[in-house]
């Protein structure tokens, strides 16, 4: 399979590797000092494209994509306020498009859990819900894309909760998603359910980044020759 990567900060090196890994080739990186590349001549041969860059840049690089008819894995988070002009666009053109918040199987076994658990806990309001997730320093938005997803699925499962916050609240009706930026932390997210009697806790730690580049190359390889909108539930049989 021939590969385009698009990005090419941290995420983008190990993608490097783990595309070598399982046999494809990279046929083209494209970077902030060569975006000049990204035309129909240079992507004509690609199979998939892998979108890894920043929240400013990801939205126009999708968009080109689709535009270009390449099928595009997209692991950038912080600009779903595009999400659906994508899914127009790429239903428009019959186009084929996949994205997660995080690629890493574990943390999306870690998301069944956490919506099983908030089933559980909509019958006993007692306990109260906050979430807190922490990445390394570099990562430009905050909460994570994870932990957005993790919050919205918690919501949809706990009727006295109606929205969440990344700020401090003592609205029972806001969960509180604290957002914690060190060196050197690939990514970690905790959610708790507390009660004067107890605390339950529930703790996805990624050891790397190997975790999130061998998934995105996975959903590479699963869409490759599809047309649609797909995720990692897909995958996974979620």
């Amino acid at each position: 399979m021939n590969i385009a990567l698009i990005g090419y900060g941290k995420m983008g090196h190990e993608i490097e590797k783990i595309i070598s890994e399982r046999g494809h080739n990279l046929s083209i990186i494209i970077d902030k000092d060569n975006y000049a590349d990204f035309t129909y001549e240079k992507f004509k041969d690609v199979d998939v494209a892998i979108e890894f860059s920043t929240p400013n840049t990801a939205y126009d690089n999708i968009m080109k994509c689709i535009e270009l008819s390449v099928p595009v894995v997209c692991g950038t988070t912080g600009w779903l306020d595009h999400i659906s002009e994508v899914t127009e666009k790429c239903n428009a053109t019959n186009g084929t498009f996949f994205y997660a918040s995080n690629y890493s199987i574990g943390v999306n076994i870690f998301r069944v859990i956490n919506k099983t658990l908030a089933k559980f806990m909509n019958q006993y309001p007692q306990y109260e819900a906050t979430m807190m997730e922490e990445h390394h320093s570099q990562k430009v938005d905050y909460p994570s894309g994870t932990a957005i997803t993790l919050a919205e699925e918690l919501i949809q499962n706990v009727d006295r909760i109606s929205s969440w916050t990344d700020k401090p609240t003592i609205d029972m009706t806001e969960l509180s998603v604290a957002a914690v930026r060190r060196s050197n932390v690939p990514g970690t997210h905790v959610v708790e359910w507390e009660a004067e009697e107890d605390l339950i806790q529930i703790t996805h730690r990624a050891k790397g980044r190997k975790g999130f580049a061998t998934g995105a190359v996975v959903a590479a390889e699963f869409i490759c020759g599809k047309k649609g909108i797909y995720s990692m539930d897909d995958i996974l049989a979620l």
